[in-house]
């Protein structure tokens, strides 16, 4: 069995030595993430057990295989959630009034899932493309400049870098809308 697979068997069957490995292998860097922007180690335990939690229930309805690295899914999905809890915490008003917190946190359940759903769709795509062009996208991604590409792939000009930019992610943006799973998971 890879370990992928166990890690998410052991989440499913309650497994206290698989979790408890989760937890040392990955909770470390969530907390530094969340506790570098902007959090406390109680948002990052509650964000952390919040995405397992997730992960758990989709595996148990959907089955779905983890093509990456569990530890980064894991981490990006946590990394996604304290992201979109940010952005939440500034938009909430201060109220006397009692609302039905059942209705927003299932519509934000889904929202995590739909957009843990492209991650996927857009990693599937990323390692259909040819090795050069996941290097270059890599570098683009981490915002590395394009003088520092150039230099790296012995590019004539930066010209050069940004039209190989261009060209792979042309070449992803068909993979991805050839996906069969695209439509569904296009903004809503």
């Amino acid at each position: 069995m890879d370990e992928n697979k166990e890690y998410l068997e052991a989440l499913v069957k309650g497994s206290n030595s698989g979790i408890r490995k989760i937890y040392d292998q990955c909770f470390e860097n969530v907390k530094k993430y969340i506790i570098s922007n902007g959090g406390q180690l109680a948002d990052a335990e509650d964000v952390f057990q919040r995405v397992l939690l997730e992960i758990t229930i989709r595996y148990k309805k959907e089955n779905f295989e983890i093509k990456s690295d569990f530890k980064g899914y894991l981490f990006i999905a946590c990394r996604n959630s304290w992201i979109r809890e940010i952005k939440r915490s500034k938009k909430r008003v201060t109220s006397e009034l009692k609302t039905d917190l059942i209705d927003g946190r299932a519509e934000e359940l889904a929202m995590e899932l739909l957009e843990q759903k492209r991650w996927e769709l857009f990693q599937e795509g990323f390692a259909q493309l040819s090795a050069k062009c996941r290097d270059v996208l890599k570098l683009y991604f981490e915002k590395v400049p394009f003088s520092k590409i150039m230099n790296v792939f012995n590019y004539s000009s930066e010209t050069v870098v940004r039209q190989r930019v261009f060209k792979c992610k042309t070449k992803l943006k068909e993979i991805i809308k050839k996906n069969k799973n695209y439509n569904s998971l296009k903004e809503l």
